[in-house]
């Protein structure tokens, strides 16, 4: 899998304005690409957790995980984040405080983490 690293920064600098909340979307990839963003309507941001609404989440096939942050810089998925993966999609991405571009890590739906190339 790989990523525009324009996205990588988008991410960043959203995780960046939601902060001291957590930033949470959907990705969406074609040709092995993560290209851009979904905001959920109704998406929750708390200091310590982001809370989806899933119901209005689309049946769209180029969803393929999801992206949040996490304020504390801890880049590691909690027990509710990888019972997320597990529901969500193949790929998760985390990034962390102070949202730098080499502030995130990437989970396939098992918690396994797993590397992305960045474009």
């Amino acid at each position: 899998m790989r990523m525009r690293k324009e996205l990588l920064e988008m991410i960043m600098e959203s995780s960046k304005d939601t902060y001291p909340n957590e930033f949470a979307a959907f990705l969406r990839a074609e040709n092995g690409v993560i290209y851009e963003l979904v905001i959920l309507p109704g998406t929750i941001s708390g200091r310590r957790s982001a809370i989806y609404q899933l119901y209005t989440k689309p049946i769209d096939f180029t969803l393929i995980g999801t992206v949040h942050s996490h304020p504390s810089g801890v880049t590691i998925p909690s027990d509710e984040d990888l019972i997320l993966f597990s529901r969500t999609g193949d790929v998760h991405i985390i990034v962390g405080y102070p949202f730098r571009l080499n502030d995130y890590a990437v989970y396939d739906r098992n918690g396994k983490r797993i590397d992305i190339e960045i474009l």
